[in-house]
């Protein structure tokens, strides 16, 4: 009996250290191309939905301006920015179920591309989780997403 759980123990930690290396929360899909048409095919997509992008953080050459300060050789990304916007009826949406919700804003979806991997670009975007109000939210950023992959 007790060799039964402990192979059941070890059998049950394995599995959650696969659900742990993949985090939950991360939406990642991997396009083919170059990262400034797929880049500019997530703009699109963007506002094809009626927003406005207001903000372009370009994380890979922060990364790759501080790597230098910070004694860091390894290039990570070939090219890396997030691009941040806002739906205000989506988001008017959380706030209402809850004013905490307004940590969420703005949504982000990261496009980048490894310098390991060459024609591949990478497009990932946070899921807003289970709070009252953020259903739309992660349904407009999966469409957006979907749309950007075509």
């Amino acid at each position: 009996m007790a060799m039964k759980r402990a192979i059941s123990l070890c059998a049950m930690l394995m599995f959650a250290g696969a659900l742990w290396a993949a985090d939950p929360s991360v939406v990642q899909y991997k396009v083919k191309g170059q990262f400034d048409e797929v880049k500019e095919s997530v703009v699109h997509a963007i506002e094809s939905h009626g927003l406005v992008i207001d903000y372009t953080a370009n994380v890979g050459a922060m990364l790759e301006r501080t790597g230098k300060d910070l004694g860091a050789s390894k290039k990570i990304y070939e090219h890396a920015q997030v691009l941040e916007f806002c739906s205000a009826k989506a988001s008017r949406e959380m706030a209402e179920a809850d004013p905490a919700n307004l940590v969420y804003c703005p949504y982000a979806i990261a496009v980048y591309a490894l310098a390991k991997e060459p024609g591949t670009v990478h497009v990932a975007y946070r899921k807003p989780g289970k709070a009252a109000g953020t259903a739309a939210v992660g349904k407009l950023l999966a469409a957006i997403a979907a749309e950007a992959r075509r």
